[in-house]
């Protein structure tokens, strides 16, 4: 994989920040958008916009097919059975919230268990515990071992025949952990339970196989891979999206309207209402277009490297504290003694080099490592090892500045 020529299709990345050139370490949060991406959401509005599936002009034919042509391209990618089980949604946040509404909601009940994990972004723990209030359903959290990663074990032991959903996710967006979904799943349907999994940090970044994992239900984002903000898929199995109601109602998402009653589409468009992120989806297509082109396997072996060597030089640097396990995903969450996350961020803006600080939309993980923020770099397909040394340099005159400063 050349990264060289890679790094030239994203145009943001050749800029200087505060007179040094920039390091982007923040994919995790979002990832920078290459050429292929931007050229098709321009040529969307330059050429062919208009609204999809109500029109049969040419523009509105033109732009239908963009759309749609993107739902069976995120079909192909992760390999779901069918288009009709893909689900356009404004990000990972909307589709949680949509199976937490439409399927927890009516399928919970009192002495229920939601099952969850501690390293959950906020997005799929708030949704659960909203359906946990409406329904009087139970939470439950997994135990995880010191190393931030989860023992099968625990996993078979903490779900119970009262278990009816198990949400977790994927890839831990702090940690780096990559769960066990396909074992996770086969114990939870060993008790009649459904999965939800969280793949905004896997999907951008390692091949998923929906069937092959047997997940009900897996949420992402477009816009940390590659593609544009404001647009996100949520598979679901068939069986299920047939019996779930929509939570949103109006224009697109129906069949027919009478005065007093109504009737819906059927999947995936009757759970989206309204005029869709047409641009967002056009602009998703173009990003797996441009991952399919680079390879998933050659992704996952350069971020794979690229984990591995952060974890030895980051180790180099005296007083840093480093969360989660060895074998990990393409990020490092980490602080430096006596230094708070924000304050090592800002020197290393100051350097050009970017990178997250803060709670990381994780408070019961920060709870559960004791800590009330940390630092994290996180790695994709554009980043080097000389970025890594860029910041392994950073962080060392991080310390010496805060050392000058208290000396």
């Amino acid at each position: 994989m050349d990264v060289k020529e890679i790094r030239n299709q994203f145009p943001i990345l050749h800029q200087e920040v505060n007179g040094s050139p920039l390091v982007y370490l923040d994919s995790a949060a979002t990832s920078q958008k290459p050429y292929k991406v931007i050229e098709a959401v321009e040529d969307y509005y330059r050429r062919y916009n208009s609204n999809v599936h109500r029109g049969v002009h040419t523009l509105g034919s033109l732009a239908t097919d963009g759309y749609e042509g993107a739902r069976e391209k995120v079909r192909s990618f992760i390999h779901a059975p069918s288009a009709r089980e893909v689900v356009f949604t404004r990000g990972t946040t909307t589709a949680i919230n949509t199976v937490a509404y439409s399927y927890g909601r009516a399928n919970l009940q009192e002495g229920d268990e939601i099952v969850l994990t501690p390293m959950e972004h906020h997005s799929n723990i708030i949704p659960w515990q909203q359906a946990a209030k409406a329904t009087g359903a139970a939470l439950k959290y997994l135990p995880m071992k010191e190393d931030g990663t989860l023992s099968l074990e625990d996993v078979q032991n903490t779900i119970t025949s009262n278990t009816k959903i198990v949400a977790v996710a994927h890839v831990s967006n702090v940690l780096g952990t990559i769960n066990p979904i396909k074992e996770i799943t086969r114990m939870a349907h060993e008790h009649g339970a459904v999965t939800v999994v969280d793949g905004a940090q896997s999907v951008p970044h390692m091949k998923v196989d929906v069937q092959e994992l047997d997940c009900d239900f897996f949420a992402f984002s477009g816009h940390k891979m590659g593609g544009p903000t404001g647009i996100g898929v949520l598979y679901g199995k068939k069986k299920l999206l047939d019996k779930m109601e929509p939570v949103e109602f109006g224009g697109e998402m129906i069949d027919f309207v009478d005065l007093y009653d109504s009737t819906w589409k059927d999947i995936p468009w009757k759970f989206e209402g309204g005029t869709p992120v047409i641009a967002g989806a056009i602009g998703l297509g173009a990003a797996i277009d441009f991952l399919e082109d680079v390879g998933m396997e050659n992704i996952e072996a350069h971020e794979a490297e690229l984990a591995a060597y952060a974890l030895e030089r980051l180790k180099e640097v005296e007083g840093i504290h480093i969360y989660g396990p060895q074998k990990r995903a393409a990020l490092v969450t980490f602080n430096v003694d006596d230094v708070h996350p924000h304050d090592a961020a800002t020197v290393l803006d100051a350097e050009g080099i970017a990178v997250r600080a803060g709670h990381h939309c994780a408070q019961p993980l920060m709870k559960w490592l004791d800590v009330v923020a940390t630092a994290r770099a996180s790695f994709y397909v554009y980043n080097t090892k000389e970025d890594i040394d860029a910041l392994t340099d950073g962080l060392i005159k991080t310390k010496e500045y805060f050392g000058d400063v208290f000396a």
